[in-house]
């Protein structure tokens, strides 16, 4: 088996079964399995993959054990050479897995290797590509930002708008695809099970640079992610997002030591604050009833984040 593609399901069987669609399509001269691991759907359905994809290994786990172990569990029951994770609500464009194989493995010193990523309407994901997470990039992490300085060194983010088909270095490749050797995900350590959700990626990319591997993104290729729009149009679920900052705290702690996680913690509680009082006044003068939607739904996230920031939501959960 060349290459095991490894799935977790959490009330996404709809968009995984066009993604397994997509796979079958594009894909050719690559033996490859696919396996599922249902982190507990309340949704249910995931049998129901096998009605379309007889082959398709289904694991069930009995509660919901996170992204990262549940990732490892569908690892430890492949066998492909390589393995690639990839998020349910993705659909290939074209050749995607057969041009990123082909690149891993020219590239000997290959950590994990990346794609462009597109948002449903077809245009270019920032987060395709990413720098290690500080402070500062952290509290200047706007779309509007990035997008008018796609170069600046803080994101670095000008490859994805290159029309030059090209392989470029790059820090951080997110875990809604990932291609690794098997071997070399397995020297790591796998994936961090520290880490329900959110920011075992950074903590595996982190690894593999201790670890003396380079990261690569490949432009000439895309798919199409299409949870992963960053906008203040999206409603904010709080609790995710406390998942997420509380995981940063994690890996800040296990990266940079406790001090630079406090001052993480208290950078980002004054800007929230900040935030709030900006979208206060965006609120009270918004020209339409949509920019005030788009301000409550930012609003709600900078809320959490304040809370968090304070120790309340931390107590909460």
């Amino acid at each position: 088996m060349e290459l095991s593609i490894v799935f977790v399901n959490w009330n996404s069987v709809d968009y995984l079964r066009e993604c397994i669609s997509s796979i079958y399509a594009n894909t050719r001269d690559i033996s490859f399995e696919i396996i599922v691991v249902d982190n507990a759907s309340p949704q249910g359905g995931v049998e129901t993959l096998h009605d379309q994809f007889p082959e398709v290994k289904i694991i069930k786990s009995p509660e919901n054990v996170g992204f990262a172990k549940a990732n490892n569990i569908g690892f430890d029951q492949s066998t492909g050479s390589y393995v690639l994770f990839l998020n349910p609500d993705t659909q290939l464009l074209g050749p995607t897995l057969n041009i990123m194989l082909q690149h891993m493995k020219s590239l000997p010193d290959a950590g994990i290797v990346g794609c462009k990523m597109l948002n449903t309407d077809r245009t270019v994901q920032i987060t395709s590509i990413q720098r290690f997470p500080t402070i500062l990039n952290q509290v200047l992490n706007a779309e509007c930002l990035q997008l008018r300085w796609p170069n600046c060194p803080l994101w670095s983010i000008g490859p994805l708008f290159s029309d030059e088909a090209q392989v470029v270095k790059v820090e951080v490749i997110p875990g809604a695809c990932m291609l690794l050797r098997r071997q070399v995900f397995a020297q790591v350590g796998k994936f961090s099970e520290d880490y329900f959700m959110y920011a075992e990626d950074l903590d595996l990319n982190y690894k593999l640079k201790r670890a003396g591997y380079t990261n690569y993104y490949v432009g000439e290729t895309a798919i199409v992610h299409h949870g992963g729009r960053s906008s203040s149009r999206q409603k904010v679920s709080q609790w995710s997002t406390t998942m997420k900052y509380r995981a940063m705290t994690r890996y800040y702690r296990k990266t940079r030591g406790s001090l630079y996680e406090l001052m993480y913690r208290v950078t980002m509680g004054c800007a929230a604050v900040s935030r709030l009082f900006l979208l206060g006044i965006a609120y009270l003068f918004g020209s339409s009833a949509w920019d005030r939607k788009s301000v409550r739904f930012a609003a709600d996230k900078w809320k959490a984040v304040l809370k968090w920031a304070v120790g309340r939501q931390d107590l909460a959960l």
